[in-house]
């Protein structure tokens, strides 16, 4: 009797950010707008020097002026951009630099404690980046001197944007221009937590005694300028810090350092080992009561209570000499060192949204 192949599961396929469809559309207007030919895809090189060929799904003069626009894919990511259109206009300044503007879809910014200041549109640092480095390089290739207009949207970003904490974290009027890496990877807990499983165990195997484990590609960085491991001695956790934790209990080290952003380790120092928004909370009350047992006064702890996001928290005790971050470190080293073996030795780094080490417990 034949036996049965098992069947395989195919990998989750990655997808593109908004931020990457942003730039890509970004450059192909500007080529158009500078009289470089334009074909039905244009490319771009993502953060980590992946070159990716996007699909236009237009690009056209507009007067002086030219747009181009991308449908998003987010790959298997259950992403609600997916199958958005992402368009920017671009126009020409006269002088070098790039301006960005807010089109229809994406947010403006209302409220402190993000990334970006009051009134600015809701373009987050790297694709700004992304394009400018783009545009840059178009303008020395052509012979250029001034500078761009760029103007980006979302088709139905408004409405998409009720689907997410924008509204919540005061970004009204659409969504935001997302992305560090330029590349979405696709949302499995099962699949994650056995790319985390498996990593540790392959540095365990090739000797490595520290690793460091991060939830995203800008505390990564962090984690580097600090510490001199090897790339196969950092995992990247994503949201699930209790895999991590978990595993090192049959997979011990030596040492481990955890780095993440403020908010998500205060959720951490409160007990929670699943950090994404749909399993854990940020709780404000606990943070104004650890401030409280910091010495804060009345009328910091009412502050922190009212914050908009952990980060407008942090701002609030920074300005009075409080470090939170440091006492944030501190309890969610506790919950790590009540999971993990008493022989690893656990480090805690906490980052503000420019990447900054803002708190760390050794």
């Amino acid at each position: 009797m034949r036996e049965e192949t098992p069947e395989v599961a195919a990998p989750l396929r990655y997808g593109y950010t908004t931020g990457a469809c942003a730039t890509a559309t970004a450059l192909a207007a500007a080529q158009l707008m500078l009289g470089e030919a334009v074909g039905p895809q244009v490319r771009i090189v993502l953060p980590r020097g992946q070159i990716v060929d996007f699909a236009l799904a237009f690009c056209r003069h507009d007067g002086d002026a030219a747009e181009a626009g991308t449908v998003k894919d987010a790959g298997d990511d259950p992403d609600v951009t997916h199958g958005a259109v992402v368009w920017c206009r671009v126009e020409r300044l006269a002088m070098p630099g790039v301006v960005f503007h807010a089109g229809p879809g994406v947010g403006t910014v209302t409220r402190p404690g993000l990334s970006l200041g009051v009134g600015e549109p809701a373009i987050n640092p790297v694709p700004r980046r992304m394009i400018s480095e783009h545009l840059e390089q178009l303008a020395a290739r052509v012979g250029y001197a001034g500078g761009f207009a760029v103007r980006v949207g979302v088709e139905d970003g408004e409405a998409l944007a009720l689907k997410t904490m924008n509204p919540r974290l005061g970004i009204v009027g659409g969504l935001s221009i997302l992305g560090t890496t330029g590349i979405v990877r696709p949302f499995s807990c099962s699949a994650y937590i056995a790319s985390i499983q498996q990593g540790i165990d392959v540095a365990v195997a090739n000797g490595c005694r520290h690793i460091a484990a991060s939830t995203g590609h800008a505390s990564e960085t962090a984690v580097r300028s600090i510490c001199d491991l090897p790339d196969m001695a950092l995992i990247e956790m994503g949201d699930f810090v209790g895999a991590v934790l978990k595993h090192l209990r049959r997979q011990p080290v030596a040492r481990l350092t955890l780095c993440g952003g403020f908010g998500k380790l205060s959720k951490l120092a409160a007990g929670h080992l699943d950090l994404h928004s749909r399993h854990s909370s940020i709780d404000l009350d606990a943070l104004a009561a650890w401030a409280a047992g910091m010495g804060a006064t009345q009328a910091l702890q009412a502050g922190i209570v009212a914050a908009n996001t952990t980060q407008h928290a942090l701002q609030l005790a920074d300005a009075e000499g409080l470090p939170l971050a440091d006492e944030v470190c501190r309890r969610a080293r506790w919950v790590a060192c009540g999971i993990v073996p008493a022989s690893v030795a656990v480090d805690v780094l906490a980052i503000d949204r420019q990447g900054r080490i803002v708190g760390q417990a050794a």
